[in-house]
Formats: structure tokens, sequence, C-alpha cells
């Protein structure tokens, strides 16, 4: 007898169907035989389903089975077909009616007394289920809340396989998981009026927050760099319901989601230098999300940037550019959004102290100009703001809480954002920072004492064509801030000084 059910299998931090057929027949030598590009984990399921099947009180008779996992020619990876396995043996062998699984979509491992337990991806695969027009969905308690994030498809949450094959047979009664939109709280997060001075880089900050605009900080030792980027989600807008599904698809899919529901706060990733490439970016067997994914929608933060592997910092261009990254193997590849402010903060020398005028410089012209050769200018090009942070005066230190705080510039900055989603409805940009081609001449238009003043600048300055296009999403962005339907000088000024390195030639 041929059994079919419905599961799911991962690619990227996407679901897509697989059947899983099971033929039980009593003829010949008994065997079990899985096709249709099992990994391991799955392989090893047979040990793992025949023992809960036995401690759950079933009894499958010595048999020929084949399962199949369809199609045949991609691959599957976890132990979610655990669940799936089970009940088409129990329906295969006649213990289930075949009728009873059908439209029904399921994934959990099982241990081996027959207890339902958590895997990973659970929330992509209720998106599958309901784009399939699924009967319902079968997932383990801890699971449960994930599932139900999806409206429209019924989840439930059965703690055992007996109770899971009752459940389908009709023999017993599952409470529906309620469905659970993700809800808005009032998140915490630290002010930048408790920064001292630097009134100049949080201006800096504004900026890159109101255009998603990368930013590099350079400065001496305890100037403040570290305090000013964790700073920066409390300006930043909170997400959209999708972009919160987008953010929990990852997290799920990277088993980091513990019992969260939707998040609903941007992330804030800060890998330490020491991290390979392949934490960074994603990879490795089977491949899993980096820390560029993990912070998709929100801050990559890179301290110490010049202590960074060369080679970790080089593969950052292909999301800085694109949002997303691809990971090819010889027999498949995956893609992981990866849209994310940059946020990278150095010393301007070995030492710390070449820019701080109360500590003396040790470093040798061969120490900086090695130091400094860390960054590649294709990456440098890629960061949009370049700023000096200066040591903090004593005055600065012994003042109270005087400065700008998160509150006056996240109003300022949800404004500006504003203006770009209204401006920008309908195109593939969502801020100033996604500009380009055509849609960059048009919304960058400038006059001409403004182009003569950039020519002039790119010409003294040796800008790049990336550069120079950079410098023309500030010059928008802060227009935005000022409310201004024009980019003026003052803004192309502003602009051009927020890339100190073009400045210095580095």
């Amino acid at each position: 007898m041929v059994v079919r059910l419905a599961c799911g299998a991962l690619q990227g931090v996407d679901a897509f169907r697989v059947d899983l057929e099971v033929d039980c027949r009593r003829q010949g030598m008994p065997s079990f035989v899985m096709v249709g590009l099992a990994e391991g984990a799955v392989r090893e399921s047979r040990e793992r389903v025949f023992k809960a099947l036995q401690n759950s009180g079933f009894h499958m008779p010595p048999s020929r089975i084949t399962v199949n996992l369809a199609p045949a020619d991609r691959r599957k990876e976890g132990s979610a077909y655990d669940l799936p396995l089970a009940l088409g043996l129990l329906g295969a062998s006649g213990q289930l009616p075949g009728e009873a699984l059908e439209g029904w979509f399921s994934a959990a491992e099982l241990s081996l007394d027959g207890r339902l337990k958590p895997v990973p991806g659970v929330l992509p695969l209720a998106l599958l289920a309901r784009a399939e027009k699924a009967r319902g969905l079968l997932v383990a308690p801890e699971n449960a809340r994930e599932a139900a994030l999806v409206e429209g498809v019924p989840v439930f949450a059965p703690s055992t396989l007996g109770e899971a094959a009752a459940f389908l047979a009709g023999r017993a009664a599952l409470e529906l998981v309620p469905s659970q939109p993700g809800e808005r709280r009032e998140a915490s997060f630290l002010d930048f009026a408790d920064v001292k001075g630097q009134e100049q880089t949080k201006r800096c900050m504004e900026i890159a927050a109101a255009g998603a605009h990368n930013i590099l900080l350079i400065g001496p030792p305890g100037s403040g760099k570290t305090m000013l980027a964790s700073r920066l989600p409390g300006i930043l807008p909170p997400l959209s319901f999708e972009e919160s599904l987008e953010v929990t698809k990852i997290y799920s899919v990277a088993r980091l989601l513990d019992d969260r529901g939707l998040m609903m706060e941007r992330p804030f990733r800060t890998p330490h230098h020491s991290d390979s490439s392949v934490a960074i970016i994603g990879g490795g067997v089977p491949p899993h999300p980096g820390e560029v994914s993990l912070a998709h929608r929100g801050v990559l933060f890179l301290d110490e940037l010049p202590e960074f592997q060369r080679q970790a910092l080089e593969v950052l261009r292909q999301p800085l550019e694109q949002g997303s990254v691809t990971i090819s193997r010889a027999a498949y590849s995956v893609q992981y959004p990866a849209d994310f402010m940059l946020v990278a903060a150095m010393n301007p020398c070995p030492c710390g102290y070449s820019t701080d005028p109360r500590h003396t410089c040790t470093c040798t012209p061969t120490a900086l100009a090695r130091y400094r050769a860390r960054l590649s200018g294709p990456l440098l090009d890629r960061i949009d703001i370049h700023v000096e942070v200066p040591a903090v005066p004593y005055e600065d230190l012994r003042a109270g809480r005087t400065g700008t705080s998160s509150c006056e510039m996240r109003e300022r900055v949800m404004r500006a954002r504003e203006v770009q989603r209204l401006r920008y409805a309908g195109t593939p940009c969502r801020t100033n920072a996604d500009l380009a081609g055509a849609l960059l001449e048009e919304h960058c238009r400038l006059g001409d004492e403004e182009q003569k003043f950039l020519g002039n600048a790119v010409d003294a300055l040796a800008l790049s064509a990336r550069a120079y296009t950079r410098i023309l999403r500030l010059a928008r962005t802060i227009a935005d801030l000022e409310g201004s339907e024009a980019i003026r000088l003052p803004h192309v000024a502003e602009a051009v000084s927020c890339r100190v390195l073009d400045r210095e030639r580095i």
C-alpha cells in the first residue's frame, strides 16, 4: 500500500514542498530503503522513528518498506521528517486511514519515547502550508507559537506521536493553536543623550539612520565609538510587518528564534574580529545564515574593523551592493537576504592616538601604512560616511545630559524615512541608500552651482564613480532631513565633509 503526505524542505530561508511516499509490502525479505537525496540526519530517522513507534504502542509488521522524498533531485536535510515518516508508516501499514493524512503538513523530530521535539524553519513551512491551502499543520509544542504567526492555516501541537495519530484518525481532539500576530511592544533603547559631546558625530549617525547609509567611525580609544554605535537602533524606525516576517524567517532557519514569536525589533549584530569569513557571510555544511543575514533589516557593527581577517572583510562587498548573499556548492546554491546597515569602528593608527592631541603617536609611517592597507579601496568606497570621532574634552565629560537625545533624532529620522517611502513607492528603492541608475539621476538633480562644487571636489579628491554616487545619496538624505525637495549647495558640502577618508586620501 502506498501512502502520500506533505512536508517541506528548506532552501535558504524559504520552504518548498516535499511529497513523502511510503510503500509497505509484506512480500519478500524485510527491508527499509529511502531514496530522494536524503542527507545523514534524514537517513538516520529510521532508527528514531521505529523506536518511537514501538514505544508509542504501535506495531510495525516485518515488511519491505520503500520511502521516496519527491522531488528526488533536491537535497533534504534535518530531522523534521521524523513525524511525517512515522505517520506515513502508520498509514502504509493500515494503522491509520490513508485519507486521514491527505492535505496535512507536519514537521517535528521524534524522541525514542515518541515525544515531539522542535525543529528549525517552521515559519517558512507554515507559509508554504498556507500557500498550498493545507488542512492544517502539525508541529511540536515548542514550535507552536512560531507556526501560529501565519494566519490562514490551522496549527496543532500534539505532545507525542500517539496524540498526533489519534487526532488524525479522529479518535481524539487537539486544541487549535490560536493565531498570534506580532504585538508591537515599547522597546527599551540606549539614549544618545548619554553620550557626552560628539555632536558632529551624532549628526552623522542621524544622517546614516535617515537614509540607511553605511558609516565608519574613526577615533582614538575611549572616544565613544562603540557607545555611539550601540545607540543607533534607538533612532531607526520600527520594522514593518513584512520586514518582521523576513527577519523572523532568518532566525527560525538559524535556530535562534527560541520562543520569541515574531521579531519586532531591528537586529543589532556584533561579531568578533576573530570570526571567520564563513561566520560572517554564511555557509558551512549544510549552509546556514551568517552574521550579514542575521543583521538583515538591522545593523551589523564591526568593531576594530582592521583587525578582521582580510577575506572576511572582502566578502562583504556583494551583500553591501546587492542586499543578499548567494552560497554556491557543486550540486546546489542557496540565497540568504542580507540588507543591513554597516556600522564600523577603527582606530586611526595601530597605537590609536595619531588624532589625539593629548597623546603622542608611536607608530612609524610603515606601520601606519600597513594598518590602513588592511582596508581595501573597494570596501571603503561602499561605506557612505567616514567620520572622525575626536577624543572627548574634560569639559564635556563633566557636563550633564545636555546633548541631543535619541527621541529628537528619531523624530527627524522618521520624517525623512516617510518622505523616502512616499517618493519611492512602486520602485525597487526603499531608502536613499538604494538609489542607483535612472532613479539616482531623477531624484538627485543638482543645480549649476552644486554641480560645479561637486565637480571640483571630485577632481581635487580623485573620487571614484562609486564615491560620487555615495555623495549624491548623502546629499539627498541631508536635504530630506531639512525638508527640502531640492538639493542645495550646503547639502552637497556637508555630504562631501562626511567622507573624511576621501579628504585624507588614504
